[in-house]
Parts: C-alpha cells; sequence; structure tokens
C-alpha cells in the first residue's frame, strides 16, 4: 500500500467538526465520500486531529492509503476540489512512507483565535466579539506561564478518551491585528478536546480583571476544569499549521 497526505482547508460553519459523526455532516466524511469516488474504491481517512463544530481549518492534514501509485497528485487534487463543496480545498497531495501517520507524527499544531471589539458585519462569522477593554498586556504575561506547565486538566473537556492530558506548549501570545482586532496564536505537540477554546475564555477573565496572572497559574495547578473560564464559541478558531519531520515524505 502506498501511503499519501492530503493538505486541505475548510470553512467549518456548515459541519459538525471534522471526525464523522453519526447524525451530523463533517469535513472527513466529505472528504472520503470524494476521494471513494474519484479512486472507485472505499478510502479511509485519518486526520491530524479533530477540530469541534463550527471550527476552521486554513491547514489540515490527513492521510490515506492506495493499493497503487497515483500517477498524477497534482490532477488527482484538481479534480477532488471538483468534487468537495466550495467550503472545503485540497492544498495537494503527497506522497509519504507507509509508516508515517498524519496524526501521530507531527510535531506540533498551531491554533488561532480572533476577537474583535466592534461590531462587524463581515468578521461576525470569523470572530467573537469582546465588550470593554481588556488589558492584553495582562494577557500575554498569564499565557506566557502556559510554558511552565504539562497537565491542562482544567482546560479539557471532560470525559474524552484522550489517555494522558501532558502537552508541550511551544508558543502562545497575543498580537494586534489592526485597532480593533486581536489574534491569539498558540502552538503545541498535542491538544486536548477543546483546549484551545477554554484557555482564551480563561485569559478574556484576566484582560477583563477578574483573575489575576497568579490566579490563572493557581487554575492550571487545580486541575479542574470548573475551575477555569468559559469556553469561547468555536467561530472564531482556526487551524492554522500542522508540521511534520521532513524525512517522513517520499523524494522522487
Amino acid at each position: 500500500m502506498h501511503r499519501y497526505f492530503i493538505y486541505l482547508a475548510y470553512d467549518g460553519t456548515n459541519y459538525h467538526g471534522w471526525q464523522i459523526q453519526p447524525n451530523g455532516d463533517t469535513v472527513q466524511q466529505q472528504l472520503m465520500n470524494a476521494l471513494s469516488t474519484l479512486l472507485r474504491r472505499t478510502v479511509e481517512i485519518t486526520g491530524a486531529g479533530r477540530t469541534d463544530t463550527g471550527v476552521h481549518a486554513s491547514l489540515m492534514v490527513a492521510h490515506f492509503d492506495h493499493p497503487e501509485t497515483l500517477p498524477d497528485p497534482v490532477f488527482l487534487t484538481e479534480k477532488l476540489n471538483r468534487l468537495l463543496p466550495p467550503d472545503i480545498s485540497i492544498y495537494r497531495i503527497r506522497e509519504v512512507k507507509p509508516e508515517a501517520h498524519a496524526r501521530f507524527d507531527a510535531t506540533y499544531r498551531q491554533y488561532q483565535y480572533h476577537i474583535i471589539n466592534r461590531k462587524s458585519p463581515f468578521g461576525r462569522q470569523y470572530c467573537y466579539r469582546v465588550h470593554g477593554t481588556l488589558d492584553f498586556d495582562k494577557m500575554n504575561k498569564a499565557a506566557s506561564q502556559l510554558f511552565n506547565y504539562t497537565d491542562f486538566t482544567s482546560f479539557s473537556k471532560l470525559h474524552t478518551d484522550a489517555k494522558t492530558n501532558y502537552c508541550r506548549i511551544m508558543h502562545a501570545a497575543w498580537t494586534p491585528r489592526g485597532e480593533d482586532k486581536w489574534v491569539f496564536t498558540i502552538q503545541a505537540d498535542r491538544f486536548l478536546r477543546n483546549m484551545v477554546r477554554a484557555i482564551v475564555g480563561t485569559l478574556l477573565e484576566v484582560g477583563k480583571g477578574k483573575l489575576t496572572v497568579e490566579g490563572f497559574c493557581h487554575i492550571i495547578e487545580e486541575k479542574d476544569r470548573c475551575k477555569a473560564g468559559t469556553s469561547v464559541p468555536g467561530q472564531a478558531l482556526f487551524l492554522t499549521d500542522v508540521s511534520y519531520p521532513e524525512d517522513l515524505f517520499k523524494e522522487y
């Protein structure tokens, strides 16, 4: 069998997340249907992660197997894009070593969360509007404390199938995008279910003055989801990058 990585993007507005669900349309299902139609066989697809309902990806990676070498991955990419709905787009398809795994071999994943502090007819679908003034310096001080911890039970959805709540965060910071928009970028070797949205919700409590930096650290140490802030809505969250060792890819 030959294994291939698919690089894609999607607008998650109309989907019940990435992973196949029994009673809802998902990105994984759409991609599997299109690939199976194109390759004339049932194709199973494994993603680098699973985004929740309404969450977007400007870059997601998934893998699939095929018994023969694909003669023209570029042409296959074009044909897939014709079959897929307008809110899912394939960037490219690359052959990898047979043992390569889109989920387990990722060295890091990166998410971004977008907030805006004014009403905007163009930002409402992809941003979260926050009322009032936020102290972003204080929020960044709190975000920098994430590097000191590895157990993020306090920011994990309850009753998941994760074997461990340990993650290594490599980057976490708020940056301005114009006068009224800020973006939180976070990068880690892995993420727990609902983790980014829970972290953002708790950092907003810091920015509003309802929680100190020390209090933010205490919440992490408590390892209790009930102590953290409310999860922010999913429509402003984007998976933006997934990285792999270069030696996974076949060279031609």
